[in-house]
């Protein structure tokens, strides 16, 4: 491994996830997962935490279910828990260049079964019928962030150098006139058709194609995986000042946990996740 692998796989990850109802729902169709792996083990991790890139890759996920009566709340559910039974297979190797492929191939994998298996559960049983879900992931190998993404959740990268961008596509009619210049944030937010999704996993879909990404990061880089419910209540202007203006604000509270708070308490229409990630240098020994 040469000087500038090994600075890179030396970086850490800090974390911070939280996940709330708000005030109207009375369950939580919400989930997440953070997930640390190498060959030989896998790690569930925390809501707030930090460790190094060198001897393992992390994976973060955010999904948002759909279905009546407890079928939303089991589609997310079951979206999470399908991850670790995949991604480790990837683990880094010795392929160089093919790495990028290897892992949107994975990624591809892991929708396709988890589509599959929900599509399975509404058909077999009265009370999973229709069940869906979205899926956002983050998937960190040493100076790469592979992504993957399917419906209305959302992957934000915010660089160190400023500004946000928004990674994934959201899979609705709306997303499409926002992305198309026909319309502006704030219309995006009020249209009476924001939620209704185009594509998502399980339900009457045939094939699900998730949006599949890469992109480099550095020291200093976050990023933000959160569910509708976050930006019903925050507009990105709010999401980029809440996150890059951390210094002296409520340390004992994660990161996560502010965003979502603060977004509740601006809206709490709907269930309400967020999972912030940023990218530090090496811990000092």
């Amino acid at each position: 491994m040469g000087t500038m692998d090994s600075k890179i796989s030396s970086l850490c990850l800090h974390w911070s996830g939280c996940s709330d109802r708000g005030k109207v729902r009375v369950n939580n169709e919400d989930a997440f997962v953070g997930l640390r792996f190498n060959r030989q083990e896998l790690e569930r991790l925390g809501k707030d935490g930090e460790a190094s890139l060198q001897t393992a890759d992390f994976v973060f996920a955010v999904s948002d279910g759909m279905g009546g009566a407890q079928a939303g709340e089991l589609a997310s559910r079951m979206a999470v828990e399908k991850v670790p039974q995949i991604l480790p297979k990837g683990f880094r190797s010795e392929r160089g260049p093919s790495e990028g492929i290897a892992a949107g191939v994975l990624l591809q994998a892991l929708f396709r079964e988890i589509h599959a298996a929900l599509v399975y559960m509404g058909r077999s049983y009265e009370e999973c019928r229709g069940m869906e879900t979205t899926l956002s992931l983050c998937w960190f190998t040493p100076g790469l962030l592979h992504f993957a993404h399917v419906g209305d959740s959302r992957i934000y990268h915010l660089p160190a150098s400023g500004g946000i961008r928004q990674l994934t596509e959201d899979d609705t009619y709306v997303g499409w006139l926002y992305r198309n210049g026909k319309i502006n944030e704030r219309e995006a937010r009020t249209h009476p058709r924001r939620n209704v999704l185009q594509k998502a996993l399980g339900g009457g879909n045939q094939f699900v194609d998730p949006q599949i990404g890469a992109v480099p990061y550095a020291v200093g880089d976050q990023f933000l995986l959160c569910s509708d419910g976050l930006v019903d209540g925050l507009y990105d202007a709010h999401l980029m000042d809440l996150i890059g203006s951390r210094d002296g604000a409520r340390p004992e509270v994660g990161l996560g946990r502010q965003l979502v708070e603060t977004a509740v308490s601006a809206s709490g229409r709907d269930n309400t996740t967020a999972l912030v990630i940023e990218v530090r240098g090496p811990r000092a020994v």
